[in-house]
């Protein structure tokens, strides 16, 4: 059962803030991941509070970085669930994680950071690591 909306509102202005444009259905992520070209990040937002606590700061802070994907998308997992599903879809070769965070290039995945390599780490941490995918992926 998804939690109250009042409750997760502030989550999700955390990444809408920044730019993210939030993918709430099947059709909205289908017409983004499905035939954008252009790199892609896909945030897959959580409530989980130590994770996802640090993913969405250390999103931001990666954001900071020269190179940075063109385009910024964001599903929120256990609430927008069948927008999640789909983007799920997208997400081929890894299990359903959540927080993660997907880059995408011309249309495919291209590189994937999991709720396991999330957790227990320092949004400076996440993002760094990010910043290392933006910079082989996102160059010029």
């Amino acid at each position: 059962m998804p939690y109250p909306e009042m409750m997760i509102a502030p989550m999700r202005e955390d990444l809408r803030n920044i730019g993210f444009q939030e993918l709430t259905t099947p059709d909205e992520v289908d017409a983004v991941l499905g035939g954008e070209k252009r790199t892609t990040l896909l945030v897959v937002n959580s409530v989980c509070g130590c994770s996802a606590g640090a993913a969405r700061p250390g999103v931001h802070m990666s954001l900071q970085n020269e190179n940075k994907p063109e385009v910024l998308t964001t599903v929120f997992a256990g609430q927008d669930m069948e927008a999640t599903e789909r983007a799920r879809d997208y997400i081929t070769g890894y299990p359903p994680s959540s927080p993660s965070v997907a880059l995408f290039g011309g249309g495919e995945l291209i590189w994937m950071l999991e709720r396991h390599q999330i957790q227990g780490r320092s949004p400076e941490q996440i993002a760094e690591d990010l910043k290392r995918a933006y910079d082989e992926h996102c160059a010029a």
